[in-house]
């Protein structure tokens, strides 16, 4: 069973190209399934049943997994299986019609334009630093870029970048290694350059080893790390708006908020933020939705 299982994380590693968050999260949940199954005395994967998933996953909800964390481990079972089956390790697929549990509804947490604004008004631009995190915090939010794509970024990315009119075409690559195209408007272009010219070669200085071309550096010199991002945008956040619950992802969904609210079709909004699935995008018309609502409310005189 553990080789079978080897086989599986490999194919989902080299062939799917699953992120290594997902990989990770995969291995321990199916290892724990592995267990859950030498304790029901079960020596090959051929002899696990349909009972044997539910009674699997609601031992995991009865230990107090979140709902979540119950569907993610559904997700990685039906992976595995569907690669047994498919290589003729299975006659069936035990998954089958089991379904995931019922999630609630969050709306994700996003800043409002004048939260925003303020934000990328904070830090200061007469330190290195300080351009540093204003160009990193433009970017951000005007391309809706993730965090782990953000810091992946090359000096060699921008050097393909395409100025049209202001803009700015980088391609960036996603979740499962998929590539596409975001856009920079013409503030965070600027952004960018003041801190490539007056930023950047400072906080270069600042490192011993050979430069990876690493678009944003830390205070040593070398590559900012995600973590770092998160920390960074903390501290800004504290000192405009004291808001709670804002992440470097926050400022994705505040991207994809603010399009919305201002007019973009849905379409167009999957595109720049690169989902598979359009059902993803389509939260944010809930949050437009609830903006208009509150508008209503503050606006119409009968309201």
């Amino acid at each position: 069973m553990h080789e079978h299982l080897d086989a599986y994380l490999e194919y989902l590693t080299a062939v799917q190209r699953a992120s290594a968050h997902t990989v990770k999260a995969y291995t321990e949940d199916l290892l724990q399934f592995l267990d859950f199954m030498t304790r029901r005395e079960r020596t090959a994967w051929g002899q696990v049943t349909v009972l044997d998933v539910r009674r699997f996953l609601a031992e995991r909800m009865e230990a107090g997994a979140a709902r979540a964390t119950v569907s993610r481990k559904l997700s990685a079972l039906r992976g595995l299986f569907g690669f047994l089956t498919a290589r003729g390790l299975r006659a069936d697929d035990p998954t089958v019609g089991i379904r995931a549990p019922k999630l609630p509804e969050r709306l994700p947490h996003y800043l409002e334009e004048d939260e925003m604004a303020d934000l990328l008004r904070a830090p200061d631009a007469g330190t290195p630093l300080g351009l540093r995190d204003r160009a990193l915090l433009e970017v951000l939010y005007a391309s809706g870029m993730r965090v782990s794509e953000l810091v992946s970024l090359s000096l060699h990315d921008l050097a393909q970048a395409d100025p049209t009119g202001g803009l700015a075409a980088l391609r960036v690559t996603g979740k499962g290694r998929k590539q596409r195209v975001v856009l920079l408007g013409e503030q965070a272009v600027e952004a960018l350059q003041t801190y490539l010219t007056g930023g950047r070669p400072t906080l270069r200085a600042n490192a011993e080893g050979d430069d990876d071309g690493a678009l944003f550096l830390n205070r040593g010199g070398t590559r900012l790390t995600a973590r770092s991002v998160a920390r960074m945008l903390h501290k800004y956040v504290m000192l405009t708006c004291a808001r709670h619950g804002i992440s470097p992802h926050a400022l994705r969904h505040t991207f994809a908020t603010h399009l919305v609210n201002n007019g973009a079709d849905l379409r167009t909004v999957q595109q720049l933020l690169g989902h598979v699935s359009l059902a993803t995008t389509e939260v944010y018309t809930h949050v437009s939705a609830r903006r208009l609502r509150e508008v209503y409310a503050q606006a119409h005189p009968r309201a």
